[in-house]
């Protein structure tokens, strides 16, 4: 099986594709290919169909011609990766697949538009995040309140009022899983200055990450309501670069880097 590796922000993937949608793919394969020391390592895998292939976003075929199958490092079928979608997007412009600037891309989540920018950095349009009330993460006994975020995944971003260098996030951090049943994506942020925090992540089925298109979104919105704000640009840093989110009020949208940065033949089986 061909492959290739790619990332935004150092958010790290393998690119399946399956351009003939005839591939079948377990979510004990998908973890052991991104064992980073028996496989090839990742965050996580985007499966590259056609969305006609998909029982699961058929309906979206007229809007999007391609599917972005998106699985965790741990197997586990995700609905949304935000910086996966522009991995996912650089794949299909240096593949021929997508000659246009502007195109559209399915995901369980919905529909995301993607733009190629100017200076190569590629553009998503995430929808409307949709609010709700708080809740709390817990790390090295401490707990920090957050707002909970669905990005068309869960989110919970918490701001920590200490810089979040100090965390150790080398554990799940705890959360309600009542509030919670399927997992969470959690954020802890600082505000470093106007419109700008500093973020770490620990997403579900993959531990803590260098980034998370998803989860600077869901810090954005969260910065944003400290400040009494619901619009306006946000620089989110994280361990692998630095984000942009705009807040508008009936969407939102990310910009950043994804390369693609190395090709070739799988020699794991199914």
């Amino acid at each position: 099986m061909r492959f290739l590796k790619g990332h935004g922000t150092e958010n790290d993937f393998i690119i399946l594709p399956d351009l003939g949608g005839e591939a079948e793919i377990s979510a004990s394969f998908v973890a052991r290919i991104c064992d980073r020391r028996a496989g090839i390592g990742a965050d996580g895998v985007l499966r590259v169909m056609r969305t006609k292939q998909s029982h699961e976003v058929a309906e979206h075929a007229a809007a999007a011609e391609w599917f972005m199958d998106y699985r965790n490092a741990d197997g586990g079928v995700a609905e949304m990766c935000g910086n996966g979608v522009r991995v996912f997007a650089r794949y299909l412009i240096d593949a021929g697949l997508a000659d246009q600037t502007e195109f559209a891309v399915a995901t369980r989540g919905g529909v995301r538009r993607v733009r190629v920018e100017p200076n190569g950095d590629i553009t998503v349009d995430m929808g409307k995040p949709v609010v709700g009330g708080e809740s709390v993460a817990t790390v090295g006994g401490q707990e920090y309140t957050g707002i909970r975020v669905d990005m068309g995944n869960p989110h919970l971003a918490c701001a920590t009022g200490e810089p979040v260098v100090q965390l150790d996030l080398s554990h799940q951090p705890g959360f309600d899983t009542g509030v919670f049943p399927t997992g969470v994506n959690i954020e802890l942020f600082n505000p470093v200055g106007p419109n700008r925090a500093v973020m770490r992540v620990y997403e579900r089925g993959s531990g803590e990450t260098r980034s998370c298109g998803t989860g600077a979104v869901a810090t954005a919105l969260a910065a944003a309501n400290l400040s009494g704000e619901t619009t306006g640009t946000w620089t989110v840093e994280v361990l692998g670069g630095t984000l942009t989110v705009i807040l508008e009020e009936e969407t939102s949208h990310l910009s950043g880097p994804a390369v693609i940065v190395a090709s070739g033949e799988l020699m794991l089986a199914e």
